[in-house]
């Protein structure tokens, strides 16, 4: 897996020295920005992985900086700020930022922010990747993603309505990766499955859990394949084959 390379946007030279220091201590390599025109240098001159925006760089806006990069970006944005009233955070998340952190912070937590914001950002282009090979095996079962068809391990084909093929596709993408009800509510987005987010939250995850369970496992109430992780969410424990063929 690549090295992270994070811009580090900030017009106060000791907190960017403090963030840059921080995260190439813990295994990334930050790029320093001051204002848009250096932001835009580093977006140009090679792949930034995550962006770290300060809301507040002296005459110039943050919130103007992250929309400007969403119209022709998508690279993850976690916005930072000292302003952390509810209208301020939803102000960053209107322009297009993938998190918000306030200021002062604990340089623990922002680390673990990004680590979540760049997994999750893998996860959906692993699964815009993946979704389009051909064939998927697992625990003795076969998915055709071109098809959509499923065949048992005797070779039954069985029917799975749309969101149970979507849920799949997640699934399959991410073996032995925990899942937050959340997280899989946002993939099933990008299959394209086209519901509109409320609908894929909390219950109603459970219950298509629950659905795609009772067609794919021998005993739906002890799991082998798909299963809960306490505190978490999902956790698909088979091995996933993938293949162009």
């Amino acid at each position: 897996m690549a090295i992270p390379r994070i811009l580090v946007v900030d017009d106060d030279v000791e907190m960017r020295a403090m963030m840059t220091q921080f995260l190439q201590q813990n295994g990334s390599i930050a790029l320093p920005a001051a204002n848009e025109a250096e932001v835009r240098r580093h977006i140009d001159g090679g792949r930034v992985d995550l962006v770290l925006l300060d809301v507040m760089l002296g005459d110039e806006n943050g919130l103007e900086i992250c929309k400007h990069l969403r119209r022709e970006q998508d690279v993850p944005i976690i916005m930072v700020s000292a302003l952390s009233a509810d209208h301020q955070r939803m102000e960053g998340y209107a322009v297009g930022a993938d998190d918000y952190i306030a200021k002062p912070f604990n340089p623990e937590l922002l680390l673990a922010r990004v680590k979540a914001v760049l997994s999750r950002t893998r996860r959906s282009a692993s699964l815009v990747h993946r979704r389009n090979t051909k064939t998927f095996q697992f625990h003795g079962w076969t998915y055709d993603a071109k098809t959509s068809e499923v065949l048992s391990p005797t070779k039954v084909q069985v029917a799975l309505s749309h969101r149970e093929t979507a849920l799949l596709q997640v699934l399959l993408a991410n073996p032995h990766i925990p899942l937050t009800r959340e997280e899989i509510a946002a993939n099933l987005d990008v299959t394209g499955e086209g519901q509109p987010p409320s609908e894929a939250t909390g219950r109603a995850i459970d219950v298509l859990v629950g659905r795609l369970r009772n067609k794919i496992e021998t005993n739906p109430k002890e799991p082998k394949i798909l299963k809960t992780e306490r505190g978490v969410g999902y956790v698909f424990a088979a091995d996933v084959a993938v293949s162009d063929t």
